[in-house]
C-alpha cells in the first residue's frame, strides 16, 4: 500500500500533571533546531513529543507508576474518535511540506495524544516520517486484491486494504467534523487545483464515509460509489442528475411507492415524462425507446413488493443500442446475490438501510458505477445535501462485515419457507423468485446466486383475516423496512397504501390479503413454527 507520511508537530503536554520532564543529553545526533528524520518503519519515542520553545527539545518523559497500563485503558476507552478527527482536520495531506505547522494545528493535535499506542513502557507511533501530514492509503482496487470472495471483501475492503485514516484500531474511527481547515492559503489553492489531497466541508466528503463507499465499490465491482442519507435520496438525486429537463425515462409497474410518487408528481414539474412497463415486457421497452429519446431505464430487480425480475443483461444491451442508461435498484437482491454492473447495467442503487446495514438501526442509500456517472450525481448531491452522518457511515461499515453471513441465512430461510407457504392450504399465492411458479424464475436463476430474504404472499381471506394472521405472529415485528437481523412482517394495504381506497390499491395489485415477510437471522424452525401457528389461527 502506497502511503504518504505523517509528522508530529511541536506540542506541550499538560494533560497529566504527573508527567515529569527533565533535561537529558540528546542522543539523536540532530543539530539544535532541526527536526529528526524518522524512517517510515521506525518508532518515535515519547521524547519527541515533549518540546520547548519553537524547536525540538531533548526533554524526555519520566513516566509515573502504572502509566503504561493507565494509558492503555484510556486509549481503549477514548478510542481516538475525536483525536483522529482533529489530527485529520489539522494535518491531512499527501505531499511533503516544509516548516512547522501552525499553532492551531499543534493545539488540535494535543487531543489525540492520549490515543498513542504504548509498548514496553515507551509511547510509540508506527509507520510515520516527519513531513507534516497524515497518511493517506491508496483506494481499494478489486482487480489487484488477493481476496477472491465477497465474504472477505465485505470484511476488509476499504479498511485493511487501504484506509485513509492512520490508526492502529481494527475498526474504522468515526471522524466527527463538519469542516476541515488548511494550514496556509497556498495549501487551499493547491487543493482547489488538485495538487493537494484533502477534504473541505462535511457535505462534500468525510474519511469515515469514504471507507463505506470503497467497501461497497469493491463488492459491486464499481469504479466509484456515492453514499447518501437514504435510499430515496439516492434515487431522487440520481434521477435529477442524469435526466435532463424535458427528458424521458422508462420504469416498471411494480416498485417502491415513494419512487412512483416522485416519478409521477415531481419529475413532470421538470418536464420529464415516463413510460411505465411490466418488468418482463421487453417489447414494451423497445417500443418506448423507439418512440422517445429515453435518457434512462430505471427499475428495481427484484421489485417491491412482488419480487419481479428484469433480465438485466438483455435490457442493458437494448438500452445501450439506443444510447440509454440503465440503473438497477438491487436493494432486494443485495450485492451478494446479484451483480448488476457485471450484467451490463450502468449504475446499481441500494437502500443501504436494508440488507447492507442489516441491523434496523441506520438510514442510508448508495449508488455505484463508473467514475464519470457517479461524479455527475455527486456534483448535484453536493448542492442538494442529503449527506450521510459519519456515525451512520460507521454503522454501515460495521453492518457490512456480517453481510455475507446474514444473507446466506436469510436466503436459505426464505427459500425453505416459500416452499412451505406455497404448499399450505391457507395461502393463496406466494411471490418469490426462487420458486418455479414465479414468472421470472428462469431469469432469476441466470442472474442471481441467491433469491433474497423477502417473501410476499396472499393469505386466504379478507382484510380481517389478514389482520388476525399478522397479530397471531410472535417473532416478527409489525413494521416497514426489511433486510435486518430481526424478522419483520408488513401488510402493504395498511402499511404503505392505507391512504388509498381499496379500488385504488387494487390498481397496483395491492390486495387486502397481501403480506410481505422479511426474514431475519432467527432459526428457521422457530420461524416456521411461528408462521404455521399463525396460519392455523385463521383456519
Amino acid at each position: 500500500m502506497a502511503v504518504s507520511s505523517c509528522s508530529f508537530p511541536p506540542r506541550v503536554f499538560n494533560a497529566y500533571s504527573s508527567f515529569e520532564c527533565r533535561s537529558d543529553p540528546d542522543f539523536s545526533g540532530t543539530p539544535t533546531g532541526e527536526k529528526p528524520r524518522i524512517g517510515s518503519n521506525r518508532r518515535v519515542t515519547a521524547s519527541l513529543f515533549c518540546t520547548g520553545g519553537g524547536g525540538l527539545s531533548s526533554l524526555i518523559f519520566r513516566f509515573p507508576p502504572n502509566f503504561v497500563r493507565q494509558l492503555s485503558v484510556k486509549a481503549r476507552r477514548n478510542c481516538s474518535n475525536i483525536g483522529v478527527a482533529q489530527v485529520v482536520a489539522a494535518s491531512w495531506s499527501n505531499g511533503p511540506t516544509s516548516g512547522y505547522p501552525s499553532s492551531a494545528a499543534a493545539a488540535a493535535s494535543q487531543a489525540a495524544a492520549a490515543s498513542v499506542p504504548v509498548s514496553d513502557g515507551v509511547a510509540v507511533v508506527e509507520g510515520c516520517i516527519d513531513n507534516d501530514s497524515v497518511q493517506i492509503g491508496d483506494s481499494y482496487d478489486s482487480k489487484t486484491s488477493f481476496l477472491s470472495s465477497d465474504g472477505s471483501i465485505t470484511v476488509h475492503a476499504g479498511e485493511r486494504l487501504g484506509r485513509g485514516i492512520v490508526t492502529d484500531a481494527i475498526t474504522t474511527p468515526v471522524v466527527n467534523t463538519s469542516a476541515y481547515f488548511f494550514k496556509k492559503t497556498q495549501e487551499l489553492i493547491d487543493f482547489k487545483e488538485k495538487r493537494h489531497t484533502s477534504f473541505e466541508y462535511g457535505r462534500y466528503g468525510n474519511p469515515t464515509t469514504v471507507v463505506a463507499e470503497e467497501k461497497i465499490s469493491a463488492l459491486e465491482g464499481a469504479e466509484s460509489t456515492l453514499i447518501m442519507a437514504s435510499g430515496m435520496c439516492a434515487s431522487t438525486v440520481m434521477l435529477m442528475a442524469l435526466v435532463p429537463a424535458g427528458g424521458h425515462i422508462v420504469t416498471t409497474t411494480d416498485c417502491y411507492r415513494k419512487t412512483r410518487i416522485f416519478i409521477e408528481t415531481i419529475l413532470p414539474k421538470m418536464g420529464i415524462s415516463a413510460t411505465v412497463i411490466d418488468p418482463a415486457d421487453v417489447d414494451g421497452l423497445e417500443s418506448a425507446l423507439n418512440k422517445n429519446k429515453v435518457s434512462l431505464f430505471f427499475t428495481e430487480s427484484p421489485t417491491n413488493p412482488f419480487l419481479r425480475c428484469v433480465d438485466i443483461e438483455k435490457v442493458s444491451k437494448l438500452c445501450h443500442s439506443k444510447g440509454t442508461l440503465v440503473c438497477i435498484d438491487g436493494t432486494f437482491a443485495t450485492p451478494l446475490n446479484q451483480k448488476a454492473l457485471a450484467l451490463g447495467a450502468d449504475l446499481v442503487l441500494h437502500s443501504a438501510t436494508k440488507f447492507i446495514g442489516g441491523h434496523n438501526d441506520v438510514l442510508a442509500g448508495c449508488i455505484s458505477g463508473s467514475e464519470k456517472l457517479v461524479t455527475e450525481i455527486r456534483t448535484l448531491h453536493h448542492i442538494l445535501g442529503g449527506t450521510l452522518n459519519p456515525n451512520a457511515a460507521y454503522l454501515i461499515i460495521r453492518g457490512m462485515k456480517t453481510l455475507h453471513l446474514r444473507v446466506q441465512q436469510q436466503n436459505s430461510t426464505a427459500l425453505r419457507m416459500a416452499e412451505v407457504l406455497e404448499a399450505h392450504p391457507r395461502v393463496k399465492r406466494v411471490y418469490y423468485p426462487g420458486l418455479p411458479s414465479h414468472p421470472e424464475h428462469e431469469i432469476a436463476k441466470r442472474q442471481m446466486t441467491g433469491f433474497g430474504g423477502v417473501i410476499s404472499f396472499e393469505v386466504d381471506g379478507d382484510l380481517t383475516t389478514t389482520i388476525k394472521f399478522v397479530d397471531a405472529l410472535k417473532i416478527p415485528y409489525i413494521a416497514p423496512s426489511f433486510g435486518g437481523c430481526e424478522s419483520i412482517v408488513d401488510p402493504p394495504a395498511i402499511m404503505s397504501y392505507w391512504d388509498l381506497s381499496q379500488a385504488e390499491r387494487s390498481k397496483y395489485g395491492i390486495l387486502d390479503n397481501l403480506i410481505r415477510f422479511s426474514f431475519g437471522v432467527e432459526d428457521f424452525e422457530d420461524l416456521k413454527a411461528d408462521i404455521l401457528q399463525a396460519l392455523e389461527s385463521i383456519a
